[in-house]
């Protein structure tokens, strides 16, 4: 962990001769970089990769420049009552869902983040909801938060990995337990009705935050978290158009958990899951033909741009052995979770809502009582607020 934390704060903090360069050169320096990124993607694979390592770029940041947390948005609305995360949440939600909505009405060949309301559902996003308070960060948290060199999130990201790969092996035998189809009020309702029920809902829930706020000034000053929210969505809603697919997280996390296991000697061709047809052609292409996996790196490496434009090294955590163990636990049950509940704060809450999920308003509301746990837990394990 030393020699990663010193080899980040090399990487963080550049050398006088880039220094004495002045901000043009650094700026210049960290385009090229993602311009070369967008090139070889574009190369090796195409042109929609191409496009989509750069929204994932984009979402790196946007996440670690307005340090936008649905973790701590949520932490901190039930510590201090401070609604402005939680606000700015719903307005990247709302910003995705208005471009969202009337494309998957016009366009059935584009697919919504569908999930099915599933015994899985409820389990996986308490668990979810708890543990992402314990691990500081959700799946796209731990992504930006690793990306900036931060010591807690790069001891989960490995371990969310081979979680979110589990989960997904175990994931037929959850759904055996119960599991109604998934419902799509843009197929049930219609755009107008869609737009107007959920945007109404995310209305009544701000104005509940705010009837209830405290009296605190708010951890987030100024307009860079709004900028990001609306960054987000609509990030968010060219990712739909270029993948066909909405924004997720941890289908890429754990196909990079998959591919690990499976160069390790051993065969996956008989698991339930990752045995599919599919998912068999997914394992044996490069991990840059995953849709998922591209903005995955993408965000990883926006927030690695993001950290060293601020020229900021990672920080000095110090967390006794059993808050490291239980971070590390922690992230282990984010992965797996993850897979029960089809999503994270991304794939499930975020994009869920956005495009007409009843999936989504299910996990947000399962994963904030997970959360109200997951924040005692951590005042026992003695980490901070």
């Amino acid at each position: 962990m030393d020699t990663a934390q010193t080899g980040l704060a090399r990487a963080l903090n550049p050398p006088p001769a880039l220094r004495a360069a002045g901000v043009p050169g650094r700026q210049a320096l960290l385009l090229g970089a993602a311009l070369a990124g967008w090139f070889a993607v574009t190369w090796l694979v195409g042109w929609r990769q191409g496009l989509l390592w750069c929204i994932g770029v984009g979402y790196g940041l946007a996440l670690s420049a307005a340090a936008f947390g649905f973790t701590t948005g949520w932490r901190v609305w039930i510590t201090q009552r401070d609604p402005k995360g939680l606000w700015a949440q719903f307005v990247g939600i709302a910003v995705a869902m208005l471009v969202s909505v009337p494309l998957l009405a016009a366009h059935p060949e584009l697919q919504g983040a569908d999930g099915p309301l599933s015994v899985s559902l409820v389990v996986g996003a308490f668990v979810f909801g708890a543990a992402m308070q314990v691990a500081d960060g959700c799946g796209s948290g731990t992504l930006y938060k690793a990306g900036l060199g931060h010591p807690v999130s790069l001891a989960v990201l490995p371990a969310f990995v081979f979680g979110s790969f589990l989960g997904a092996a175990q994931l037929p035998a959850w759904l055996s337990l119960g599991a109604l189809p998934p419902v799509n009020l843009v197929h049930r309702l219609g755009a107008d009705w869609t737009l107007a029920t959920q945007l109404g809902g995310l209305a009544l829930l701000a104005l509940a935050l705010w009837r209830f706020r405290g009296t605190q000034p708010s951890r987030w000053q100024g307009r860079a978290v709004w900028v990001a929210a609306v960054a987000l969505g609509l990030l968010a809603a060219a990712n739909l158009v270029v993948a066909g697919q909405p924004w997720g997280i941890v289908y890429g996390l754990g196909l990079w958990g998959a591919k690990a296991v499976q160069a390790l000697g051993f065969d996956l061709s008989r698991n339930a899951f990752w045995g599919l047809p599919a998912q068999q052609a997914q394992l044996h292409a490069t991990v840059l033909a995953d849709n998922t996996s591209v903005t995955d790196l993408g965000l990883l490496f926006g927030a690695l741009i993001a950290a060293s434009w601020k020229g900021k090294a990672c920080p000095d955590v110090k967390l006794p052995p059993r808050s490291w163990a239980a971070s590390i636990a922690a992230g282990l049950l984010l992965g797996y979770s993850s897979r029960l509940a089809f999503g994270c704060n991304v794939g499930a809450y975020f994009s869920g809502i956005a495009t007409g999920s009843l999936h989504g308003w299910v996990w947000f509301a399962c994963a904030f009582a997970g959360s109200l746990l997951g924040v005692r837990l951590r005042r026992r394990l003695g980490m901070a607020d």
